[in-house]
């Protein structure tokens, strides 16, 4: 009961059977209690500390208990003080935090563009993205793309995002369709839906995008390699489109946990895709790229496309999709 006042429960019930028992000694207390009489000992020094025992002036050589009242504004008044000196401390750290970051400011490189902020490595884009995220009291949108996540991406993402939904910010994200045969990656997205989030699959993303509270966005520089560098947006104009280009992608995309639709012809979106890519030339790497697959499942795939369009090359491919209605035609 008394222990939010710095008192543990054993000097507490030494406390209390001293004030029932005025005259009990260590020997008496202990055989009340039922313990040994080193924890009666043990107690009356935590509470000789706390001065709620002191020693008699009519027995010599006897401890007694303060009264109660007395003895509750001298563990309060021991805990004010302790809060104040944490108090204290707290105002230490956080001016001492705002000197770091306002001499780490005075050092970042100053850009051309106020409104875009040049992030270079992986770690000075996580550190960005935490900082920005603390901010965020709205919504976060995001397209992952790559296909399955690494392991150390969603591992330093879940403290962030469980951080985000515990505080009732709405999250959308997107994933490629290939990451649901990922058993990781899906575990991952599951989690994020049962914390309130949202998760949906395209078949192709244009590249990893980070949209908070309509006001800023992170975007990778390189759709090839998203932790090569990164840079933050402010502009207005920039973040209008940017939220367009993800309602319209995420207006077409399916719920993780729905089976993925196919067309009138029997395509699903990843197939489609790939059909179009075939069309314009990309090589097998491009396609994996943009799916999130690897080069061999791209192969694969583009085969199994050109088997069923009886093409034997890619160019003819593409005619014959554009004959089967499968691809628009050109003008």
């Amino acid at each position: 009961m008394l222990t939010t006042l710095g008192l543990d429960t054993a000097a507490e019930t030494v406390y209390r059977t001293m004030l029932m028992h005025p005259q009990a000694g260590v020997a008496e207390l202990a055989v009340h209690l039922e313990v040994p009489e080193g924890d009666v000992r043990d107690a009356l020094d935590m509470l000789s500390e706390l001065a709620l025992v002191r020693m008699s002036a009519e027995d010599a050589g006897r401890l007694r208990a303060v009264s109660p009242d007395i003895g509750m504004e001298i563990l309060m008044a021991r805990q004010q003080a302790e809060l104040a000196a944490q108090q204290q401390r707290v105002e230490a750290s956080r001016a001492a935090a705002a000197q770091l970051i306002s001499e780490y400011s005075e050092l970042r490189p100053a850009t051309r563009h106020p409104e875009v902020e040049q992030l270079v490595g992986l770690d000075q884009i996580r550190d960005r993205l935490t900082g920005l995220t603390r901010e965020v009291s709205e919504e976060l949108l995001t397209f992952a793309p790559g296909g399955p996540q690494t392991a150390d991406n969603m591992a330093a993402s879940r403290p962030l995002n469980g951080d985000l939904l515990g505080r009732g910010v709405r999250m959308r994200t997107l994933y490629l369709d290939s990451v649901r045969t990922d058993r990781a990656t899906v575990e991952h997205a599951r989690w994020l839906t049962s914390l309130g989030g949202q998760v949906r699959t395209v078949p192709a993303l244009p590249t990893r995008l980070i949209l908070m509270d309509r006001k800023t966005a992170l975007i990778s520089v390189s759709s090839d390699d998203t932790a090569a560098g990164a840079v933050v947006l402010t502009g207005q104009g920039t973040l209008t489109a940017l939220h367009a280009l993800f309602e319209t992608t995420w207006a077409g995309a399916q719920p993780l946990g729905d089976t993925v639709p196919v067309d009138r012809h029997g395509l699903t979106g990843q197939q489609a895709t790939v059909v179009r890519l075939l069309a314009e030339g990309h090589t097998d790497e491009t396609i994996a790229k943009r799916l999130g697959v690897s080069p061999r499942t791209a192969r694969r795939i583009a085969s199994e496309l050109m088997e069923r369009l009886e093409a034997r090359s890619r160019f003819e491919a593409g005619v014959r999709a554009v004959q089967r209605g499968w691809l628009p035609a050109r003008a």
